[in-house]
């Protein structure tokens, strides 16, 4: 049985949706060797084709279209899972971009939402996504753009949102907000691409129908994260989206990509 890598992230919503693909506890014609790391690097890694599928951001799409196909599984998307861009103190978003921008990588939906919404920004500092919080707090950065279970925590670290550009997309577009999704490598054939979306579709289903049977692996990979933030993650990514996209949610995607 061939063995095909998988990208994706160590947050809650990912390990908690790709369990029991990971274990073997859904029929899939193939096996998988999972690589878990941050969106960002595996944004870049996708230039490469460094595997067979992979998770990446929507903003990272187009400059792997030649490379990647978009899976209608495995996705996260949806109404009120957007970015916010926080500082110390309650300002505007042109104060807040004028200055250190924090950012968790240029080819995230994230950043490519806060271009949309704030065309003229000032010095962008790129960091992994779960240090940002931390570098605004302590000044390393005037405002931070944050994702994943960052929205969540960030007012235990003293700080103010800026604008949830999720909000933002979503009154602009009346849709939902396209964050990421999984993509099979244009050279693997057509019908085992077909074969992972629906094994991945599988994995998502048992994740709804077994919620607790993931709980040591996505605790395994957020230890600094309480349970409740866990629990909120994955309540707020892991969606009807992440079964099937869906029509609204291809209409999103393609409306991200024009605009970008």
């Amino acid at each position: 049985m061939r063995t095909l890598t998988f990208g994706y992230s160590p947050c809650p919503n990912d390990t908690f949706a790709f369990h029991a693909l990971t274990f073997g506890l859904v029929e899939a014609p193939f096996r998988i060797e999972p690589i878990l790391l941050d969106i960002e690097e595996l944004n870049r890694r996708a230039h490469d084709g460094a595997f067979d599928l992979t998770k990446l951001s929507v903003g990272a799409f187009a400059g792997v279209g030649d490379r990647y196909r978009l899976l209608r599984s495995g996705a996260a998307l949806g109404h009120g899972v957007g970015p916010l861009v926080v500082a110390r103190e309650p300002i505007s978003l042109e104060q807040a971009t004028r200055g250190r921008l924090a950012i968790p990588g240029r080819e995230t939906t994230a950043y490519r939402l806060l271009r949309l919404a704030a065309p003229s920004l000032g010095t962008l500092v790129e960091m992994r996504y779960d240090r940002i919080l931390r570098a605004v707090a302590d000044g390393d950065a005037d405002a931070g753009l944050i994702i994943h279970e960052s929205r969540f925590t960030y007012a235990e670290h003293g700080l103010h949102r800026v604008i949830d550009l999720g909000a933002w997309w979503e009154a602009d577009t009346g849709l939902p907000v396209p964050l990421a999704g999984i993509c099979a490598r244009h050279d693997l054939d057509w019908e085992l691409a077909q074969a992972a979306e629906t094994t991945i579709r599988r994995s998502v289903q048992y994740a709804f129908d077994h919620p607790e049977a993931s709980r040591d692996y996505v605790r395994a990979h957020a230890q600094e994260m309480s349970a409740e933030v866990c629990a909120q993650h994955i309540a707020l990514y892991v969606n009807s989206h992440s079964l099937d996209i869906g029509e609204m949610g291809m209409q999103a995607i393609q409306r991200l990509l024009d605009a970008a």
